[in-house]
């Protein structure tokens, strides 16, 4: 029986690329833990229904954290919703979700971000990669997709999740720094290109640590995501604005960064973000 389930895992993750359009990396997250479950969970049929118990599954993983079991019981649920609209009935034991405790911003020092951008061994691209996430707050993966004709000289225009575009204000340390990039790399279509393919988020995520490593830090997109976030709502800017900014579908997302700091002074975001005081 389980040989047939593997089956369906290979047909699953065929979906989820070739349909749903998730990158390899991605598929790869939700088939090795399905893998793994098939494997070693007792699978048998009952009442018209196939049974997944995956009791011995949650046993082997209970030692990690809530956030990546609940991430591997989130893939093995959507595998079943995926044999469910194969005609195979089906029920899980054992499925029930660890609570997560909400994690706080992990932001990177401002001193350093600042430090990596004045590098002169960090190579101009990457100085770029790391500008444009502090400055706009926009996602690894929406400025990897950032195409030259939506770079106008007083703002950008992003295309987030669920394809909602936005606008965001650029300032003169940005003009300058694009024009000096654009007069010595020469992209087509998009801001960051090879061969006029855009770079994946995989690799200007490579760049960005890789510069980051070279000042001693460890960094990521999202923890320079929110350096842009809590240092505008450290110097004043409105938290609608700074949601607003970051693409959120609502202020709950955006709340957690006020418990990095609660006395906050409401001020206007052209006044409020470093770049914009040099």
């Amino acid at each position: 029986m389980k040989n047939r389930f593997f089956n369906y895992l290979d047909q699953f993750i065929n979906y989820l690329i070739n349909i749903k359009n998730y990158s390899n990396l991605t598929a790869k997250t939700y088939k090795t833990p399905i893998s793994k479950m098939i494997e070693i969970s007792e699978i048998y049929d009952e009442d018209k229904l196939t049974i997944f118990d995956i009791t011995k599954y949650r046993i082997q993983i209970a030692s990690q954290n809530s956030k990546t079991i609940n991430k591997k019981l989130s893939s093995i649920r959507s595998f079943i919703q995926f044999l469910e609209s194969k005609n195979i009935k089906s029920k899980i034991i054992g499925d029930t979700s660890i609570k997560s405790n909400q994690t706080l911003p992990k932001p990177i020092n401002t001193n350093n971000i600042f430090e990596s951008l004045e590098n002169n061994e960090i190579d101009e691209e990457s100085k770029l990669i790391i500008l444009l996430i502090y400055s706009f707050g926009i996602r690894i993966s929406e400025l990897s997709t950032l195409k030259l004709e939506n770079i106008d000289k007083n703002y950008i225009k992003v295309l987030g999740k669920g394809n909602k575009q936005r606008q965001i204000p650029s300032n003169d340390t940005i003009k300058e720094a694009i024009a000096h990039y654009l007069k010595f790399y020469k992209p087509d279509i998009y801001l960051f290109e090879k061969k006029n393919k855009a770079l994946t988020k995989r690799q200007l995520q490579y760049k960005l640590e890789m510069a980051f490593q070279k000042i001693g830090i460890k960094a990521t997109p999202h923890q320079i995501r929110h350096s842009f976030a809590t240092d505008l709502l450290n110097e004043g800017a409105r938290i609608n604005d700074i949601s607003q900014l970051l693409g959120h579908s609502s202020l709950k997302a955006t709340g957690i960064y006020t418990k990095l700091n609660t006395n906050t002074k409401l001020k206007q975001y052209n006044k409020a973000h470093p770049l914009n005081q040099l």
